[in-house]
């Protein structure tokens, strides 16, 4: 992800978590954020949710589908 906003507001697609493996990434959820850098962990709720790349970043989201 290029610094700046990147992912709107979008739906959770399972349970997941997202590594940040470069850089420095926040997660939105209304008025309430949560920011991770390089080798940080950041979960992802089961609600509407945004992410924006406070700089350069590169990220592995991981979910975890059932059924």
């Amino acid at each position: 992800m290029t610094a700046g906003p990147g992912l709107a507001e979008h739906d959770s697609p399972g349970d997941a978590t997202l590594l940040v493996l470069r850089g420095h990434a926040r997660r939105v959820e209304g008025e309430a954020s949560w920011e991770g850098r390089a080798g940080e962990p950041l979960v992802i709720p089961p609600a509407r949710h945004g992410l924006d790349a406070i700089e350069d970043s590169a990220v592995l989201l991981t979910v975890a589908k059932t059924g």
